[in-house]
Protein backbone atom coordinates (compact mmCIF):
# COMPACT_ATOMS: atom_id res chain seq x y z
CA UNK A 1 0.00 0.00 0.00
CA UNK A 2 2.95 2.28 0.37
CA UNK A 3 4.49 4.50 -2.27
CA UNK A 4 8.12 3.44 -2.54
CA UNK A 5 9.05 7.07 -3.22
CA UNK A 6 8.30 7.76 0.44
CA UNK A 7 10.83 6.15 2.76
CA UNK A 8 9.08 7.08 5.99
CA UNK A 9 5.85 5.49 7.09
CA UNK A 10 4.77 8.88 8.49
CA UNK A 11 2.59 10.67 5.94
CA UNK A 12 3.70 14.27 5.60
CA UNK A 13 0.67 16.44 4.93
CA UNK A 14 2.71 19.64 4.99
CA UNK A 15 4.73 18.78 1.87
CA UNK A 16 1.70 17.86 -0.23
CA UNK A 17 -0.26 20.86 1.08
CA UNK A 18 2.52 23.16 -0.12
CA UNK A 19 2.38 21.62 -3.59
CA UNK A 20 -1.38 22.12 -3.68
CA UNK A 21 -1.01 25.75 -2.64
CA UNK A 22 1.61 26.31 -5.35
CA UNK A 23 -0.83 24.94 -7.93
CA UNK A 24 -3.63 27.07 -6.46
CA UNK A 25 -1.47 30.18 -6.72
CA UNK A 26 -1.08 29.51 -10.45
CA UNK A 27 -4.86 29.10 -10.77
CA UNK A 28 -5.45 32.41 -9.01
CA UNK A 29 -3.01 34.20 -11.30
CA UNK A 30 -4.84 32.79 -14.33
CA UNK A 31 -8.22 33.89 -12.95
CA UNK A 32 -7.03 37.43 -12.22
CA UNK A 33 -5.38 37.74 -15.63
CA UNK A 34 -8.48 36.49 -17.47
CA UNK A 35 -11.15 38.33 -15.51
CA UNK A 36 -9.49 41.14 -13.60
CA UNK A 37 -11.20 39.77 -10.47
CA UNK A 38 -9.45 38.46 -7.37
CA UNK A 39 -11.01 35.26 -5.94
CA UNK A 40 -12.51 36.05 -2.53
CA UNK A 41 -13.38 33.89 0.46
CA UNK A 42 -15.68 35.12 3.23
CA UNK A 43 -15.10 33.50 6.62
CA UNK A 44 -17.78 33.71 9.29
CA UNK A 45 -16.86 33.35 12.95
CA UNK A 46 -19.59 33.15 15.58
CA UNK A 47 -18.69 33.56 19.24
CA UNK A 48 -15.30 33.94 20.87
CA UNK A 49 -13.87 30.43 20.95
CA UNK A 50 -10.05 30.89 20.87
CA UNK A 51 -9.41 27.73 18.83
CA UNK A 52 -11.93 28.76 16.17
CA UNK A 53 -10.39 32.23 15.98
CA UNK A 54 -6.97 30.63 15.48
CA UNK A 55 -8.29 28.43 12.66
CA UNK A 56 -9.85 31.44 10.92
CA UNK A 57 -6.55 33.34 11.11
CA UNK A 58 -4.69 30.34 9.68
CA UNK A 59 -7.13 30.11 6.78
CA UNK A 60 -6.80 33.83 6.07
CA UNK A 61 -3.02 33.48 6.03
CA UNK A 62 -3.17 30.61 3.55
CA UNK A 63 -5.53 32.61 1.35
CA UNK A 64 -3.03 35.46 1.35
CA UNK A 65 -0.24 33.01 0.47
CA UNK A 66 -1.94 32.04 -2.79
CA UNK A 67 -3.36 35.45 -3.73
CA UNK A 68 -6.94 34.88 -2.60
CA UNK A 69 -8.61 37.84 -0.89
CA UNK A 70 -10.29 36.94 2.39
CA UNK A 71 -12.82 38.90 4.36
CA UNK A 72 -13.89 38.05 7.89
CA UNK A 73 -17.25 38.54 9.52
CA UNK A 74 -17.49 38.16 13.30
CA UNK A 75 -20.79 37.75 15.14
CA UNK A 76 -21.65 37.36 18.84
CA UNK A 77 -22.52 33.92 20.19
CA UNK A 78 -26.03 35.11 21.07
CA UNK A 79 -26.97 36.24 17.58
CA UNK A 80 -30.40 34.80 16.68
CA UNK A 81 -30.35 32.09 14.03
CA UNK A 82 -32.60 34.11 11.71
CA UNK A 83 -30.23 37.09 11.79
CA UNK A 84 -27.18 34.96 11.11
CA UNK A 85 -28.98 33.20 8.25
CA UNK A 86 -29.75 36.58 6.70
CA UNK A 87 -26.11 37.63 7.03
CA UNK A 88 -25.04 34.46 5.20
CA UNK A 89 -27.63 35.09 2.48
CA UNK A 90 -26.28 38.61 2.04
CA UNK A 91 -22.79 37.20 1.52
CA UNK A 92 -24.20 34.67 -0.92
CA UNK A 93 -25.85 37.43 -2.95
CA UNK A 94 -22.61 39.40 -3.24
CA UNK A 95 -21.00 38.63 -6.64
CA UNK A 96 -17.62 39.75 -5.32
CA UNK A 97 -17.58 36.79 -2.91
CA UNK A 98 -16.84 33.39 -4.43
CA UNK A 99 -16.65 31.14 -1.39
CA UNK A 100 -18.22 31.15 2.07
CA UNK A 101 -16.88 29.33 5.11
CA UNK A 102 -18.78 29.21 8.39
CA UNK A 103 -16.26 28.19 11.02
CA UNK A 104 -17.53 25.31 13.08
CA UNK A 105 -18.50 24.51 15.71
CA UNK A 106 -21.31 27.07 15.71
CA UNK A 107 -22.33 27.76 19.32
CA UNK A 108 -25.71 26.62 20.62
CA UNK A 109 -28.58 27.41 20.55
CA UNK A 110 -27.95 28.61 16.98
CA UNK A 111 -29.34 26.13 14.44
CA UNK A 112 -26.16 25.40 12.51
CA UNK A 113 -28.03 23.44 9.83
CA UNK A 114 -30.17 26.48 9.00
CA UNK A 115 -26.99 28.55 8.82
CA UNK A 116 -25.17 26.09 6.55
CA UNK A 117 -28.19 25.77 4.25
CA UNK A 118 -28.10 29.53 3.64
CA UNK A 119 -24.83 29.12 1.71
CA UNK A 120 -25.39 28.90 -2.08
CA UNK A 121 -24.16 25.58 -3.43
CA UNK A 122 -21.74 27.23 -5.86
CA UNK A 123 -20.12 29.08 -2.94
CA UNK A 124 -20.13 26.15 -0.52
CA UNK A 125 -16.37 25.57 -0.67
CA UNK A 126 -16.41 23.54 2.56
CA UNK A 127 -19.09 21.08 1.44
CA UNK A 128 -21.40 21.64 4.42
CA UNK A 129 -24.80 21.98 2.72
CA UNK A 130 -27.22 19.09 2.29
CA UNK A 131 -27.09 19.64 -1.48
CA UNK A 132 -23.31 19.22 -1.47
CA UNK A 133 -23.51 16.03 0.59
CA UNK A 134 -26.26 14.66 -1.63
CA UNK A 135 -24.26 15.26 -4.79
CA UNK A 136 -21.20 13.71 -3.14
CA UNK A 137 -23.12 10.56 -2.22
CA UNK A 138 -24.32 10.26 -5.82
CA UNK A 139 -20.79 10.74 -7.16
CA UNK A 140 -21.65 14.03 -8.87
CA UNK A 141 -19.16 16.90 -9.24
CA UNK A 142 -19.25 19.10 -6.14
CA UNK A 143 -16.99 20.79 -3.63
CA UNK A 144 -16.51 18.12 -1.00
CA UNK A 145 -15.98 18.66 2.72
CA UNK A 146 -12.39 19.85 3.00
CA UNK A 147 -11.00 17.43 5.57
CA UNK A 148 -12.24 14.25 3.83
CA UNK A 149 -11.21 15.64 0.44
CA UNK A 150 -7.77 16.41 1.81
CA UNK A 151 -7.50 12.89 3.22
CA UNK A 152 -8.35 11.35 -0.14
CA UNK A 153 -5.65 13.44 -1.81
CA UNK A 154 -3.15 12.34 0.81
CA UNK A 155 -4.05 8.67 0.32
CA UNK A 156 -3.60 9.04 -3.44
CA UNK A 157 -0.25 10.79 -2.92
CA UNK A 158 1.00 7.76 -1.01
CA UNK A 159 -0.36 5.30 -3.60
CA UNK A 160 -2.85 3.74 -1.20
CA UNK A 161 -5.03 1.43 -3.28
CA UNK A 162 -8.60 1.98 -2.10
CA UNK A 163 -10.25 -0.30 -4.65
CA UNK A 164 -11.61 -3.24 -2.70
CA UNK A 165 -9.92 -2.10 0.52
CA UNK A 166 -11.67 -2.66 3.84
CA UNK A 167 -12.02 0.86 5.24
CA UNK A 168 -13.30 1.78 8.70
CA UNK A 169 -14.38 5.34 9.54
CA UNK A 170 -14.69 6.24 13.23
CA UNK A 171 -17.10 9.17 13.54
CA UNK A 172 -20.29 10.01 11.68
CA UNK A 173 -20.43 13.80 11.63
CA UNK A 174 -21.97 15.38 8.51
CA UNK A 175 -18.80 17.38 7.86
CA UNK A 176 -16.27 14.58 8.30
CA UNK A 177 -17.34 10.99 8.94
CA UNK A 178 -20.27 10.78 6.55
CA UNK A 179 -18.67 12.55 3.58
CA UNK A 180 -15.48 10.58 4.26
CA UNK A 181 -17.41 7.33 3.99
CA UNK A 182 -19.02 8.49 0.74
CA UNK A 183 -15.68 9.47 -0.79
CA UNK A 184 -14.21 6.09 0.12
CA UNK A 185 -17.22 4.30 -1.37
CA UNK A 186 -16.84 6.38 -4.55
CA UNK A 187 -13.21 5.18 -4.64
CA UNK A 188 -14.53 1.57 -4.54
CA UNK A 189 -13.56 0.79 -0.94
CA UNK A 190 -15.80 -1.33 1.28
CA UNK A 191 -16.72 0.96 4.16
CA UNK A 192 -17.83 0.46 7.74
CA UNK A 193 -18.99 3.67 9.43
CA UNK A 194 -18.70 3.42 13.21
CA UNK A 195 -19.90 5.63 16.05
CA UNK A 196 -20.42 5.73 19.81
CA UNK A 197 -23.11 3.03 19.71
CA UNK A 198 -21.10 0.58 17.58
CA UNK A 199 -20.67 -2.80 19.24
CA UNK A 200 -17.35 -4.68 19.27
CA UNK A 201 -15.53 -1.61 17.98
CA UNK A 202 -11.94 -2.87 18.51
CA UNK A 203 -12.63 -6.02 16.48
CA UNK A 204 -14.09 -3.96 13.63
CA UNK A 205 -11.07 -1.67 13.60
CA UNK A 206 -8.68 -4.64 13.58
CA UNK A 207 -9.94 -5.73 10.16
CA UNK A 208 -9.40 -2.33 8.53
CA UNK A 209 -6.91 -1.95 5.69
CA UNK A 210 -7.55 1.78 5.97
CA UNK A 211 -8.62 3.43 9.22
CA UNK A 212 -9.94 7.00 9.47
CA UNK A 213 -10.18 8.16 13.10
CA UNK A 214 -12.39 11.21 13.70
CA UNK A 215 -14.01 10.83 17.10
CA UNK A 216 -12.53 13.80 18.97
CA UNK A 217 -11.24 11.73 21.90
CA UNK A 218 -7.50 11.82 22.69
CA UNK A 219 -5.71 8.52 21.94
CA UNK A 220 -9.06 6.73 21.62
CA UNK A 221 -7.68 4.16 19.17
CA UNK A 222 -5.22 1.87 20.92
CA UNK A 223 -2.21 0.27 19.29
CA UNK A 224 -3.51 -3.28 19.58
CA UNK A 225 -6.63 -2.26 17.63
CA UNK A 226 -4.52 -1.69 14.51
CA UNK A 227 -4.21 -4.32 11.80
CA UNK A 228 -0.54 -4.91 10.94
CA UNK A 229 0.33 -3.20 7.67
CA UNK A 230 -2.75 -0.99 7.62
CA UNK A 231 -2.97 2.72 6.78
CA UNK A 232 -4.00 4.92 9.70
CA UNK A 233 -5.37 8.44 9.14
CA UNK A 234 -5.76 10.43 12.35
CA UNK A 235 -8.23 13.24 11.69
CA UNK A 236 -8.52 14.15 15.37
CA UNK A 237 -7.02 17.20 16.99
CA UNK A 238 -7.21 17.55 20.75
CA UNK A 239 -5.57 19.81 23.31
CA UNK A 240 -1.82 19.38 23.54
CA UNK A 241 -1.44 18.42 19.85
CA UNK A 242 -2.82 14.95 20.53
CA UNK A 243 -4.74 12.96 17.95
CA UNK A 244 -7.45 10.33 18.25
CA UNK A 245 -4.91 7.52 17.78
CA UNK A 246 -2.17 6.38 20.15
CA UNK A 247 0.47 7.40 17.61
CA UNK A 248 3.53 5.72 19.13
CA UNK A 249 1.78 2.38 19.51
CA UNK A 250 0.13 2.53 16.08
CA UNK A 251 3.41 3.50 14.43
CA UNK A 252 4.82 0.10 15.36
CA UNK A 253 2.26 -1.82 13.31
CA UNK A 254 0.87 0.49 10.60
CA UNK A 255 2.43 0.72 7.15
CA UNK A 256 1.48 4.41 6.92
CA UNK A 257 0.19 6.84 9.51
CA UNK A 258 -0.51 10.57 9.73
CA UNK A 259 1.01 12.58 12.57
CA UNK A 260 -0.81 15.17 14.66
CA UNK A 261 -0.06 17.93 13.86
CA UNK A 262 1.34 17.91 10.33
CA UNK A 263 -0.84 15.28 8.71
CA UNK A 264 -4.51 15.97 8.00
CA UNK A 265 -4.64 19.59 9.20
CA UNK A 266 -2.50 21.18 6.46
CA UNK A 267 -4.43 19.22 3.83
CA UNK A 268 -7.76 20.60 5.06
CA UNK A 269 -6.72 24.23 4.62
CA UNK A 270 -4.95 23.59 1.32
CA UNK A 271 -8.13 21.97 0.01
CA UNK A 272 -10.20 24.94 1.17
CA UNK A 273 -8.14 27.52 -0.71
CA UNK A 274 -7.95 25.29 -3.79
CA UNK A 275 -11.72 24.83 -3.88
CA UNK A 276 -12.19 28.57 -3.41
CA UNK A 277 -10.08 29.20 -6.50
CA UNK A 278 -12.10 26.60 -8.42
CA UNK A 279 -15.36 28.20 -7.27
CA UNK A 280 -14.18 31.60 -8.46
CA UNK A 281 -13.16 30.18 -11.83
CA UNK A 282 -16.61 28.59 -12.28
CA UNK A 283 -18.48 31.75 -11.30
CA UNK A 284 -16.28 33.95 -13.50
CA UNK A 285 -16.33 31.44 -16.37
CA UNK A 286 -12.54 31.16 -16.49
CA UNK A 287 -10.88 27.98 -17.65
CA UNK A 288 -8.03 26.88 -15.38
Amino acid sequence: MKNTAHESKVMDGRVLAKRIRDATRAKVETIIKASGVTPTLATVLVGNDPASATYVRMKAKRCEDVGIHSIRRDYPADIPTCELVQEIKNLGDDPAIHGILVQHPVPKPIDKRDVFEAIPLEKDVDGVTSAALGKLILGMPVFGACTPRGIIRLLLEYDVNLRGADAVVLGRSPILGRPMASMLINAHATVTLCHSHTKSLPSLVRRADVLIAAVGIPRFVEGDWIKPGSVVIDAGYNKGNIGDVDFDAALEVASLITPVPGGVGPMTIATLVDQTADAAAQQLDVKI
